[in-house]
């Protein structure tokens, strides 16, 4: 019967049971409700080119020149972008902010760095 049941999030026990809604760990003492856990959402942390963890209303600056379709010029290198939105799980394009000169846009992560 265990087989089919999750392992303790605490001490790691395969000896877990169930006890109405809940799971309970005999060694431990621990109980959760398995159901819960599986639907909360998981957090993704969104990182910068360099590795730096992103938040909402940071100021980055691009990294590498990119083409801008529709546009007429290029979004150039060292171009500050203030007050990001990050937008996890749209796609590759996590971050939504304004740029001068070039209105709303989405952007990668993967070309910003921030300041």
């Amino acid at each position: 019967m265990s087989d089919s049941l999750p392992p303790c999030p605490q001490c790691s026990s395969e000896y877990t049971y169930e006890l109405d809604a809940l799971l309970v760990c005999p060694e431990c003492a621990h109980e959760w409700n398995a159901e819960a856990e599986a639907s909360e959402p998981s957090e993704t942390v969104i990182k910068d080119a360099v590795g730096n963890v992103l938040q909402d209303g940071d100021t980055v600056s691009i990294t590498k020149t990119m083409k801008v379709k529709g546009a007429q010029s290029a979004l150039k290198a060292g171009t500050k972008v203030r007050n990001i939105r990050l937008t996890p799980g749209s796609g590759d394009h996590d971050i939504a902010a304004k740029v001068d000169g070039f209105g709303q846009m989405e952007l990668k992560s993967s070309i910003v760095k921030k300041i």
